[in-house]
């Protein structure tokens, strides 16, 4: 009822106040609310029997929105960042659910590829038989009505559509906790927002 209203953010289910968000850390609890995210937990179970059975070292990555160069054209698979791309190459404004102000963690695909160098190296050193696992994230939130403004603003197209529609298990806002990755890999996204926006605009498509 509240989401047919436009009423988006959701309230404590126990006072009714307004919830303050806060950084997902890596020892949250785990509540996947759909088939993509349950099949990304369960290759980290999987992972981590097989640490256990082969006294073998595991590391999973856990990325957040990642986006970039050669993300595939058209697909509803490769994140929103690239649903949004597409449509700009279309020549077709970005329409943006909600009301826009949804949270999220963009990650360009540059630090993508250091976070998986840093977790190599680190699981070369690893000694205990394990999974472990760390976000990969940027840790520096921006909305997706930001994000798809900034993404045509930089491609000099059309303003995005905030449509005020809502699609059933989509969290409200996702917002990682980067700290262990720094602590233990050595990782920090080092591409800002507004530069990887320009350049992601500027680039192809596969």
């Amino acid at each position: 009822v509240e989401l047919d209203k436009g009423e988006f953010e959701p309230p404590c289910p126990r006072c009714g106040r307004p919830l303050t968000s806060a950084l997902v850390g890596e020892d949250a609890m785990l509540d996947p609310r759909n088939a993509y995210a349950t099949s990304k937990l369960a290759q980290e179970h999987l992972a981590a029997s097989w640490a256990t059975a082969t006294s073998g070292r595991a590391i999973a990555l856990r990325y957040h929105n990642v986006y970039g160069p050669r993300m595939p054209r058209d697909t509803p698979y490769a994140g929103v960042a690239a649903i949004f791309r597409s449509s700009l190459e279309r020549g077709v404004a970005p329409r943006v659910f909600e009301d826009g102000a949804q949270r999220r963690d963009f990650i360009h695909v540059r630090d993508i590829a250091a976070a998986n160098l840093a977790a190599l190296t680190a699981l070369a050193d690893q000694r205990s038989a394990s999974l472990r696992c760390y976000n990969v994230a940027s840790g520096t939130p921006h909305t997706i009505g930001e994000m798809a403004t900034a993404l045509s603003a930089a491609y000099g197209a059309v303003i995005p559509i905030i449509t005020g529609e809502y699609r059933l298990g989509d969290v409200r806002h996702v917002v990682a906790d980067p700290a262990a990755a720094k602590r233990d890999l050595g990782f920090t996204a080092v591409v800002d927002f507004e530069r990887g926006m320009q350049e992601f605009a500027e680039a192809s498509l596969r």
